[in-house]
């Protein structure tokens, strides 16, 4: 079996750095596991990692879309199982890193997605999703979809925010062409043996000192531009409802710009969606399986003794 290592956790806990020192180590190259960061001139608030800092480390599935285009774990998958073959090909090592639980799953678990994700044709399948959009667009609309599905799938719909209305439509859809729940989709998918040699390691550290970070980091992307980039993204009449605009800081800035909250407000809302969106990462990485946690509080948070442990635990079953 071919070897995949897996660095992720909530945003914020500090995998980039962390994962460009391990890719050094062991001859890896990175994959973003990012459902944003592949979307060009979304830098600030992505946190996207600029060429500089990647230290001549190779990374992959980032700057590969215009923001008016869709993106889904389909087409994670369907992306980056080739890249993962070249990787290999190539004799390096590939890390998945990024905190899009469910594009992990997808690639680690070789998740079979139905026909529904695969733009279905079915004459009933795309009206239903015509009507799902129409109802998109009405005041009130985007709670009126999420609490369709929190009646027929509340597990599912407690890790959705209703601002995510593509993943909310998505799973409602599912449901109407399937009869299946997406969390019970999910937790088939999770059942799946994996075709790979992987170790799946998690960061995480101490909520207080988790949640300061967030927000340090929120203050830090106001400072370097984040209205203005948003401000530029609106000059090209992207859809509101494109998958780019349901970025976190970016549809809070949006409500800003178009005048329902001051920037105060804006930027309260981006840190407290921002910590729920952090909790729902760990709520996901609990639920999987074979997943080594490693607590930055154990190791002072120190990069370098946290990479000591991974690279131990690496070492004792690979030789590398």
């Amino acid at each position: 079996m071919e070897k995949l290592i897996v660095l992720t956790g909530p945003t914020a806990v500090g995998k980039t750095n962390l994962s460009i020192k391990l890719a050094k180590e062991i001859k890896g190259e990175i994959i973003s596991c990012d459902s944003m960061q592949v979307y060009r001139d979304m830098n600030i608030g992505t946190d996207k990692i600029t060429p500089e800092k990647m230290g001549g480390v190779p990374h992959h599935m980032i700057d590969i879309l215009d923001p008016d285009e869709d993106f889904n774990a389909f087409e994670f998958k369907k992306r980056v199982l080739p890249i993962i073959d070249e990787i290999h090909k190539r004799g390096k090592i590939p890390i998945l890193v990024g905190g899009t639980g469910f594009y992990i799953q997808s690639v680690l678990y070789d998740v079979q997605f139905s026909e529904n994700d695969d733009e279905d044709k079915d004459k009933e399948s795309l009206a239903y999703k015509d009507e799902l959009l129409r109802i998109s667009k009405e005041d009130g609309g985007v709670s009126k979809l999420h609490q369709m599905l929190m009646e027929i799938d509340p597990e599912y719909a407690k890790e959705v925010h209703e601002n995510n209305v593509k993943r909310v439509m998505r799973a409602l859809s599912f449901y109407h062409d399937t009869g299946e729940k997406m969390s019970v989709h999910n937790s088939e998918q999770r059942e799946n043996q994996s075709p790979y040699d992987f170790f799946y390691f998690v960061l995480t550290d101490d909520r207080d000192v988790l949640y300061k970070r967030i927000e340090d980091r929120i203050d830090m992307m106001i400072e370097e531009g984040l209205e203005e980039e948003v401000r530029a993204l609106c000059l090209r009449n992207i859809d509101r409802s494109a998958t780019s605009m349901q970025a976190l800081g970016y549809r809070e800035m949006l409500s800003y710009i178009d005048g329902d909250m001051s920037l105060d407000e804006a930027i309260s809302l981006i840190k407290k969606n921002t910590r729920h969106f952090a909790k729902r990462q760990l709520t996901w990485f609990k639920r999987e399986k074979t997943v080594t946690w490693i607590d930055k509080s154990m190791f002072d948070r120190d990069d370098s003794k946290v990479l000591d442990e991974i690279l131990r635990q690496i070492r004792e079953r690979w030789e590398i």
